[in-house]
Parts: C-alpha cells; structure tokens; sequence
C-alpha cells in the first residue's frame, strides 16, 4: 500500500513539475516576443517582420500573420537585434528598445530618425517567382484547344555588398482551331527576356537587358532585342511596385523568307503591380522599342500585357491576363496585333 501511494505521489509531482516547466517556457517565450502597442491600447506579443511603406508585417502566434498600418500603432520594441536599411544605404543593426512612428530608439542608446529609415527588416536574399500554366478548350460551333506556360524570377539584393536585382521571363502560348485534320494552328509563339539593374541610389538604376521573341504565325523566325538604359524605381515594396525605364536597344528581326530587318533603337518601358488585398493583386507591363528613323515609319514593337492574380493557397494561385502585341511593320499576308485572354493556375516560390 505504502508503494503504491508513493508511486501515485512521485506520478503526480512529475505532472506539477511538467506543467510549471510548461508554463515557465510559455512565459520565458512571451517575454523574449517582440511587442506592438496599438493606439487604442491593446498589446500583441509575437514577431515583427518587415516594416515598409507605413505597413508593419508581424506574426502573432495565436493569430497568424498580419499587415499593420504604422499609423495605428502607438509603439513597437524587438527581443533581437532589428536590421535598419537606411535612405543613405548604410545599414545598422541593434536591438528596437521603443519605436513610434517618428523614431526609433536602439538598445545602443543611438535614436534614427523614421524619415531617415527607408526599411526595418528588409527581407533576405533569394530567389523568388511564379510558374502560370493556361489553357483553352471550345467545342462546338467553334473547335479548338491551346495550351501555355510561363515562368518569372527575380533575384533582388539590397545588402551592404549588393543592391541590384536579376530578372527572368519566358513565355509560351499554342492555339490549335479547326476539326481533324483540317485543324490549323493559329497561336505558335515563344518569349524570353533576361534583366540586369544595379542601382546607383535609393530610386536611380542602370540595367542591362536582351529581350527573344519568335511566332511562327507572324512568320517571325527570331526577334532579338539587346540594349542598356537607366531606370528609376517610383515605388518599391512588397504591396506596391512601379518603375520605369529609357534606354538604347539594337533591334534584329529575322523572317521567314531571308528577310532581315537590323536597326539602332531606342526602349522605352514601365511595370507596376499593386496588392488591392492579402489574396488579390493587379500587374501590367508595356515595352515599346522603335527604331532611330526620323521622318519614315518608326516600324515600332509594342508589347503589353495586364492581369489580376488571386491566391488560392499560400503556394498556388489563380490568374487571368491579357497580352498585346503589336508590330507595326510586319510581313505582308501577317497582321500588325495580336490579342490573347490567358486564364490559367500557377505555383509561387
């Protein structure tokens, strides 16, 4: 009997010790979390992440991640050491002993100005992109079936060492219409295009850029588009990005025939994508290259497109694009646009 309550005993100060030890690392962990104070005085306790464009990113662990307006929070402080990319491109790393939207003071005792700060936490390096594949499929009056896919990354560095940024695009789109073997393919064309920019401050860039196009429809055996030009980054962060850029392009074309057009061009070209929420964003694209031929048809190369993305997921997502292309001096026979209405699934990395 005696062994049997001492068993019981010694059972039941082992629960008592695991459950303190439970709520000791609970607690140890709460006070290590990083802390945001609302304006209407409400506490969370958790990870702060990046912090850009009056947004702050922040991971609760009873509520998930979040995006916080700057302007409802009253203060913020860090457990470890905060990175602080500056507007003058020095970076300075301390732990955010309190923080409001005016300054930042550090465990150091050295307070930066907000204005001074162009980003807190700026994300790591890597590689990031999307993979979309689309199809289409008509029976009936009209038959046809077609198939896409394309491919986007980006490699943006903005360290002490680096601030620069590597982009890649290609693209695919097949359109089959017609019944049997009188079918005709009337969609066959492939595009690439690599990017180069290194920034010289905090909005101005150079890039480097060879754009690849052919369409075998449009009787077009290779578009090839080299060039340089500078850049200026308007906006730049993770909800809203818009750029532009100028520059000098050699502008090759190679048709089916032996007829080649080969010219010194000028670029001219814009993106910006904007998250209307967490779930939904919107993008378009424009390049125009024309060449340097003053007082005769310019013979220009316009390419757009324009889309809405929707996360299914936090990985796959939903997305419908326009793309327009036109080419105002083509081959006789060929038309000058092209329209195409993509819907498609894709994967983000």
């Amino acid at each position: 009997m005696r062994s049997y309550r001492a068993g019981k005993s010694i059972r039941s100060m082992a629960k008592v010790a695991a459950a303190a030890a439970l709520a000791l690392s609970v607690t140890a962990g709460m006070l290590r979390a990083d802390e945001v104070v609302l304006n209407n005085g409400d506490k969370l306790n958790g990870k702060i992440g990046l912090i850009s464009g009056g947004v702050m990113k922040f991971t609760s662990p009873a509520l998930g991640d979040m995006s916080i307006k700057l302007d409802t929070i009253k203060s913020y402080s860090t457990s470890a050491p905060a990175t602080l990319r500056m507007k003058n491109r020095e970076f300075l790393n301390g732990t955010i002993k309190q923080a409001d939207q005016d300054q930042v003071a550090l465990a150091d005792g050295k307070t930066v100005s907000m204005g001074d700060i162009q980003r807190i936490n700026p994300p790591s390096v890597g590689w990031t992109g999307s993979v979309v594949a689309n199809g289409t499929l008509t029976r009936g009056n009209a038959n046809s079936a077609g198939f896409g896919l394309a491919g986007n990354t980006i490699l943006r560095r903005d360290t002490p060492e680096n601030d620069d940024r590597v982009t890649l695009d290609a693209a695919y789109n097949y359109v089959r219409t017609g019944r049997g073997l009188g079918g005709i393919t009337t969609t066959d064309n492939l595009g690439a295009d690599a990017k180069y920019d290194i920034f010289f401050s905090d909005k101005l860039y150079g890039y480097g850029n060879v754009g690849y196009y052919h369409d075998r429809i449009a009787l077009l055996n290779v578009r090839l588009t080299p060039g340089v030009g500078v850049g200026y980054q308007w906006i730049e962060s993770k909800d809203f990005n818009f750029n532009t850029e100028a520059g000098i392009s050699y502008l090759y074309q190679d048709y089916q025939g032996g007829l080649i057009q080969q010219n010194a061009a000028y670029r001219l070209a814009y993106h910006i994508d904007k998250a209307l929420s967490d779930k939904v964003k919107v993008f378009n694209d424009a390049e125009f290259v024309a060449p340097f031929r003053f007082g005769q048809s310019n013979q220009y190369v316009l390419t757009a497109d324009a889309g809405i993305r929707a996360q299914l997921t936090k990985s796959f997502f939903s997305e419908f694009k326009v793309l327009y292309h036109r080419n105002d001096h083509p081959l006789p026979g060929t038309l000058k646009d092209d329209l195409d209405f993509l819907l498609g699934v894709g994967w983000t990395f």
